[in-house]
């Protein structure tokens, strides 16, 4: 247990997949890392009085409420966790800004440009008072993804000329999968480019250092009705045969774009490739070496030196498990794996040490912004036949 004696109160709205995730790490973080600022789990907010209260109970917070409102008027709350679906972040977030409560927010920002620009503005201009913002992209904090971008900036692999990034699951692969907010536009914004397009969006430029200048691409929509789930569970919840929904958003997106190092980039996301639960993959070659990363096999990473003597090159398998690594210290023996959890609890373990230090946690509500730009240019693009979108 943390010996700091500085806590912030955390009040979460939200409580389904994502708040079970987050729940999970802010108990977590300050009994495997010392914390100069330790989080307590005051409340979490929900419209079902009885749901809001179990799911509190077995969660691990103090209290439950049927009002998000509440928390920004708690003092004993300083940090409000939005964890909803994309249609109501704008809303909270800047309220909560406005408020001074300290925000972190799930990805993607919002669901359109115009929310995720108010969102930023809300930011910028709370930090001018102590407040901070930050959005939760949160494979960023895998360790072996952490260690990529370290090689990048140590210039192991040199002069970025591609990235390759794909985020391919199945889990709507099968058309008789039931409806759930992910895939109406109203709440979700957008469909597979969003929920996970995001991410490796998202992981692209954090990795290379480098922002898209510009992309092209291509949504489609594969099945277009579905049945409505008559009671939720996961992702997908349980089918109605009787009734149906119909599809909002695009089921895949393929695009590619230009970095501002003149680099060439590829992303595919799709939630009907069979047989990937959850397959993130990142590719980045470079002028002197390549990087390959793929979180269905999380603890590696996959280096090459092409500096090397041809006669005995080839791609080195690092198990990013040892204490040097980014965050590992704090957990297992080496060659002892982490699994999905450990991110969130490594998001948590930078928030609350940026927040004790006064820095701008990253990423910020800004970088939200800049990744959905780039989802935007790309939904502008397919509508557009696929034509370059320009982003600088």
């Amino acid at each position: 247990m943390s010996t700091a004696t500085s806590e912030l109160g955390v009040g979460m709205v939200g409580y389904a997949f994502m708040g079970a995730a987050h729940s999970q790490a802010w108990r977590t973080a300050p009994r495997f890392f010392d914390l100069p600022l330790v989080p307590r789990m005051r409340a979490v907010a929900g419209r079902d009085g009885a749901a809001v209260r179990a799911a509190a109970d077995r969660l691990g917070w103090d209290d439950a409420v049927t009002g998000w409102q509440e928390l920004l008027t708690r003092d004993d709350v300083g940090l409000v966790d939005v964890c909803t679906p994309g249609d109501t972040h704008a809303e909270i977030a800047v309220a909560a800004l406005e408020a001074g409560k300290h925000v972190l927010c799930e990805k993607p920002l919002a669901n359109t440009v115009a929310e995720a620009e108010a969102m930023s503005a809300a930011a910028e201009a709370a930090a001018q008072h102590g407040v901070r913002a930050m959005v939760g992209f949160t494979y960023r904090r895998v360790p072996a993804v952490a260690l990529a971008r370290q090689l990048v900036q140590e210039g192991r692999i040199g002069e970025v000329r591609h990235v390759r990034a794909q985020y391919l699951q199945d889990w709507l692969a099968d058309p008789k999968a039931p409806m759930s907010w992910r895939l109406d536009k109203q709440k979700a914004g957008s469909g597979a480019l969003g929920d996970i397009g995001a991410h490796v969006v998202d992981l692209a430029q954090h990795v290379t250092g480098e922002s898209l200048t510009g992309v092209s691409g291509l949504l489609e929509t594969f099945v277009h009705e579905r049945p409505e789930a008559v009671s939720s569970s996961g992702l997908s919840g349980v089918a109605d045969a009787g009734r149906t929904g119909k599809v909002t958003v695009d089921d895949a997106a393929v695009f590619l774009g230009r970095l501002s190092g003149g680099g060439l980039a590829t992303f595919e996301a799709t939630r009907f490739a069979w047989g990937r639960k959850n397959a993130i993959r990142l590719e980045v070659n470079g002028s002197k070496g390549s990087l390959a990363f793929d979180f269905e096999d999380m603890n590696l990473l996959h280096y090459y030196d092409a500096t090397e003597e041809s006669a005995v090159a080839g791609f080195r398998r690092i198990v990013v498990t040892e204490p040097e690594h980014p965050y590992v210290a704090a957990w297992w023996p080496p060659g002892h794996g982490l699994g999905y959890e450990h991110a969130f609890t490594h998001q948590v373990v930078d928030l609350m040490g940026d927040l004790a230090a006064g820095r701008q946690p990253t990423p910020s509500f800004a970088d939200g912004l800049r990744v959905q730009r780039v989802l935007d240019g790309v939904e502008r693009s397919a509508a557009g036949g696929g034509g370059w979108v320009s982003l600088a």
